[in-house]
């Protein structure tokens, strides 16, 4: 299967560096998504799949990967000191990608048929792009790959959780939740980390050497957390209240500026703060449900995805955009505001998830928290869009 934009296109300024269209298409998923949930969450909108499975496979795989493609492709090479990803070699994935989003969006509303079709070629991009990382990897001659091991490390795990869900939604139902566990903690938590553990401390001037332990230590804790949820559900407290304790111990430990009066730098320092702040929270929420039954909605799971990926997504893809199109690597009062709104968009899930645990009405809430998002990345669009295609400058 062979996908290819036409020749004028593909030499176009947007295709001309891979985080450009990934990005574009990771924040138009984020919108459609979104909106598509929202009503048929609502019962505005009747879908021939799951609204719940259809949400956590479009901000899983059609949002979050190929935004960490878009980064990765981009930054991947300059972490092994190997040559740029040729624009072919991207723009194979990216085609992968742009159509199986496509039909998967599609079929959401008109046909499972579409959307089984589109997650298998979305698959084929998810597998065709890690294999791509897993190349630069073996071709490095660095002799340190212990950050890039990691990465790689959790974009495989990410391949494996795709696959599972694959499997579930068509032909073994429950495998969903060793999926989702799956592709939350070990794909989306671990790669972002992984991340961040190199370059926040890089970025923020920090002194403290690496932690060689730190990696395998959270990667054995998050397996740990797998395991207790796949032998009975809500029993992974014992294996947050330890990653959250960790990790809190960590952060402090490399001395981050923060408070920080750039915006560029607090926005990632707030991402990283919610990640001992999340998992205790989460060893709480899931022992009162285990002692009491009371259904808090996915707050443990939100507070994660939302407080540090997303946060630390939009972190660092407004970084890369400015920073790789030639404009001054600066915060306006825009971009400022949008920072302040991401923690808006995280406060409102968070009293979604507490109100529905209280037994009150929560759909005026959920409302206004997914208005919120839609908002956020509608903002982000207005102001980073033109920069993205054509390469604009901000003023």
């Amino acid at each position: 299967m062979h996908m290819k934009f036409s020749e004028e296109s593909e030499n176009s300024y947007f295709f001309s560096q891979p985080h450009q269209p990934f990005f574009i298409l990771a924040f138009i998923s984020a919108l459609a998504g979104m909106l598509i949930f929202m009503l048929a969450y609502k019962g505005v909108l009747h879908m021939p799949v799951s609204p719940v499975s259809f949400h956590v496979y479009v901000f899983t795989y059609l949002m979050f990967t190929p935004a960490f493609f878009g980064f990765l492709f981009t930054t991947f090479p300059r972490f092994t000191a190997t040559p740029l990803i040729e624009k072919s070699t991207y723009m194979r994935v990216f085609g992968f990608y742009y159509i199986g989003a496509t039909l998967v969006l599609l079929g959401s509303i008109v046909t499972p048929v579409f959307s089984g079709i589109g997650m298998a070629v979305v698959f084929i991009g998810h597998l065709m792009g890690t294999d791509i990382l897993r190349n630069i990897y073996n071709r490095t001659t660095m002799d340190d790959k212990h950050d890039v091991y990691w990465i790689l490390t959790a974009m495989k795990m990410g391949v494996l959780a795709h696959f599972l869900f694959i499997i579930a939604a068509f032909f073994y139902s429950p495998l969903m939740g060793l999926s989702t566990e799956i592709s939350t903690y070990l794909f989306l938590f671990f790669l972002t980390f992984s991340v961040a553990q190199r370059m926040v401390p890089f970025f923020s001037h920090s002194m403290a050497g690496r932690n060689d332990y730190l990696m395998k230590t959270i990667f054995v804790l998050l397996i740990l957390h797998v395991l207790l949820e796949g032998i009975y559900t809500n029993s992974s407290f014992i294996a947050d209240l330890l990653i959250g304790l960790f990790t809190g111990k960590e952060i402090l430990r490399w001395k981050l500026p923060f408070p920080n009066p750039n915006p560029l730098l607090w926005i990632l320092h707030i991402a990283l703060l919610w990640i001992p702040v999340a998992f205790m929270l989460s060893a709480l929420v899931n022992l009162t449900t285990l002692l009491s039954g009371v259904n808090f909605l996915a707050l443990d799971i939100h507070m994660l995805v939302l407080g540090f990926v997303f946060t630390i997504m939009i972190g660092f893809g407004t970084r890369v955009t400015i920073g790789h199109s030639g404009n001054v690597m600066q915060s306006d009062k825009w971009v400022t505001l949008l920072f302040y709104w991401t923690q808006v968009v995280v406060a409102l899930r968070i009293l979604v998830s507490l109100t529905a645990a209280l037994g009150w009405n929560f759909m005026v809430l959920f409302d206004v928290s997914a208005t919120a998002w839609l908002i956020m990345f509608t903002a982000w669009a207005v102001r980073f869009f033109a920069v993205l295609i054509n390469g604009k400058k901000l003023s």
